[in-house]
């Protein structure tokens, strides 16, 4: 007699083993329709699946993020079903869930093509409306081989092969269509409504650039047709917003394949990056941090005795000397801090010890990976290491979590997730170091009020860490800053200190990385706010327009008199109506535009516009540079619109 316990602690007893289903009736009709899976004992299960002892047990609805990963799992095989149908002689691989959607990759003769993305749509939907059951089945591994050797679908039997000889091999069947899964699945086809193909992609069998290239389609799916259009809306403004599109109107930056990965800064745009810069620099500077810098290129040995070319080799670019020294372009900055740490004696009476750097590192993508200023393979972090003693470490990661924050507000960011990363099966240190480094990172964010989500296995190969996710204007989620507990790499390094005893004693040293990436910072800050930089942040805060030549003398002389006040002005004498510059402004999204004819001239005075076109009427040129310093020094979004 099973007695299931649901999630507001309410009970209910069977006389028999009973199926999630049954139990979702037995509490409502409702429930019953909306059920897609269940939760027993933490573990997703089909709402067939029979429950025979007593156990916990909740209802997943496409309410819940597991029910959409549910409805996206099963989307992609109501895909390969369409595809199956329409193209019998293509061979399906694999159909994974990823953020927003899922994919599916097949083996065929041609490129899928646009006209056949329709089709295949049209189909799923056609199956979508025939509510075909999805039904389970375990084989044996032999049989599960056999059966798919005989349909001619040669990597799902190569994948059999890989699963774990202990692990359970269940197919799920839906009409005709069978295929090899762990599940769990919807109920029906009919669950699956809100579903649309976006694009289709070449892609490696297993990922190897050595096996064979397949054709991976991409789709969304939601559990209602008001998200799907919501996310459809999200993914236009996406578009609009791409600091590619964006940083080549600006005329902020560009690539170019001489140089895969690496930005080329032009003068708008590198004014942007240098203003992130003083603004950490000056930040940083107060909670005590100081600035130092260690080379790029460092020898081969230290990355060794770092851990680094072990863990992290692949990603690294090495070079060798005629001599045969073989040397590596710096991945990380941390190993360079630490050289630093090591001159001289440390005191306990030095703790703790900051050590920041706005360092430039490489790391290899694969070119298919990069991705604008979002991913690169050169990129400048604002790295620092904060050198503490272990009765240290609490005090120290609290304030760092709320350094890290208070900085987010300035930019805007207000809406930010926290995430801990604990242990990665690759990693260099004991157990029982992990253990201590991963519980005082937890109490840290307790203490200072924050709430986190885990991420399993995630941490760095030398410690544990924190992510900062921001969410953006438009609701997606960035990944940016980090915090991280290391209580390995001072030791291999050779790092200690004079503690009050006397004796010498390793540091804990504390990673942290408040906007990550500059680069990709930069981007994302672009994205966010549409190209509509806050004035302290413009390249360009404001550009001074004449009507007609003979104000030209009094253009300058005013441009002049706002660059001496230190804001970012400029000047545009072109010979071009005024609506014209105006217009051209605008799409470059200066944040002020002001405008001298002969009223304004003879009263030194300006006509000020805002870059969304809002009139503020004229005002003296002294009163503007006051309005402008205001802005700039408060580091507030302003007035305008963004």
């Amino acid at each position: 007699m099973p007695v299931i316990t649901l999630p507001d602690g309410s009970q209910r007893s069977y006389a028999e083993p009973v199926s999630v289903e049954k139990v979702a009736a037995d509490i409502g009709a409702g429930l019953a329709k909306a059920a897609l899976a269940g939760k027993v004992d933490g573990r997703l299960v089909d709402t067939s699946h029979v429950i025979d002892e007593d156990a916990s047990l909740a209802i997943i609805t496409s309410r819940d993020a597991e029910g959409v990963d549910v409805i996206r799992h099963s989307t992609a095989h109501l895909l390969a079903q369409a595809v199956k149908q329409l193209f019998p002689e293509a061979q399906v691989t694999i159909g994974p869930v990823i953020e927003d959607g899922f994919y599916y990759d097949f083996a065929y003769k041609r490129p899928f093509t646009t006209e056949d993305l329709a089709a295949i749509e049209a189909r799923m939907h056609e199956l979508s409306e025939a509510d075909q059951k999805v039904t389970r089945r375990v084989m044996s591994r032999n049989d599960a081989v056999e059966f798919f050797r005989n349909q001619g679908e040669i990597y799902k039997a190569e994948i059999i092969a890989s699963i774990p000889e202990k692990e359970e091999i269940s197919l799920y069947g839906q009409g005709d269509w069978v295929d090899l899964c762990r599940g769990p699945h919807v109920p029906s086809t009919g669950k699956l409504k809100a579903f649309k193909l976006m694009k289709v992609a070449g892609a490696y069998w297993r990922g190897d650039s050595r096996n064979e290239m397949l054709q991976r389609i991409y789709g969304t799916a939601w559990g209602d047709e008001k998200s799907l259009k919501a996310y459809l809306t999200r993914l236009e403004e996406a578009e609009k917003r791409d600091h590619r599109k964006l940083g080549k109107e600006q005329d902020l930056f560009h690539f170019q394949e001489e140089a895969p990965g690496a930005v080329f800064w032009h003068p708008k745009g590198w004014t942007l990056f240098q203003t992130l810069i003083a603004y950490m620099r000056e930040y940083q500077g107060r909670a005590g941090w100081q600035e130092v810098s260690a080379p790029e290129v460092m020898d081969i040995k230290l990355w060794n005795a770092s851990g680094h070319l072990a863990t992290f080799g692949e990603n690294m670019f090495f070079t060798e000397l005629p001599d045969k020294r073989k040397f590596c372009l710096k991945p990380m900055n941390c190993p360079g801090h630490v050289q630093i740490f090591n001159q001289g004696i440390r005191s306990y009476r030095d703790l703790p010890l900051r050590f920041a750097e706005f360092g430039k590192v490489h790391r290899y993508e694969p070119s298919g990976a990069l991705h604008g200023l979002m991913r690169v393979r050169a990129f400048t972090q604002d790295d620092g290491h904060s050198f503490v003693a272990l009765d240290q470490l609490f005090d120290e990661a609290v304030n760092l979590t709320r350094l890290i924050l208070g900085i987010y507000a300035d930019f805007g960011f207000t809406d930010v997730r926290i995430k801990f990363s604990d242990r990665p099966p690759k990693r260099v240190g004991s157990d029982e170091v992990w253990d201590t480094a991963e519980a005082a990172l937890k109490q840290a964010v307790t203490a200072a009020g924050l709430e986190y989500t885990l991420n399993p296995g995630e941490g760095a190969f030398y410690g544990p860490k924190l992510e900062f996710v921001l969410r953006d204007a438009i609701g997606r989620d960035w990944q940016c800053g980090t915090l991280q507990v290391d209580l390995n790499m001072p030791g291999r390094l050779g790092a200690h200190y004079i503690g009050e005893d006397g004796q010498k004693h390793t540091p804990v040293m504390l990673h942290r990385a408040m906007f990550g990436s500059l680069e990709r910072f930069t981007g994302i800050l672009i994205e966010h706010f549409a190209g509509k930089l806050p004035t302290w942040l413009a390249p360009v805060q404001a550009v001074v327009l004449n009507i007609t030549d003979g104000q030209a003398e009094y253009v300058r002389s005013v441009t002049e008199t706002l660059k001496n006040q230190g804001l970012r002005v400029t000047s545009d004498l072109r010979n071009e109506k005024v609506g014209f510059k105006i217009r051209e402004h605008t799409l470059q999204r200066v944040p002020y535009l002001l405008v001298a004819g002969d009223r304004e001239a003879g009263s030194n005075s300006l006509a000020v516009r805002t870059r969304n076109g809002k009139d503020l009427g004229a005002m003296p040129v002294e009163s503007i540079a006051q309005k402008l310093i205001a802005e700039v020094t408060s580091r507030g979004r302003t007035s305008l619109e963004v």
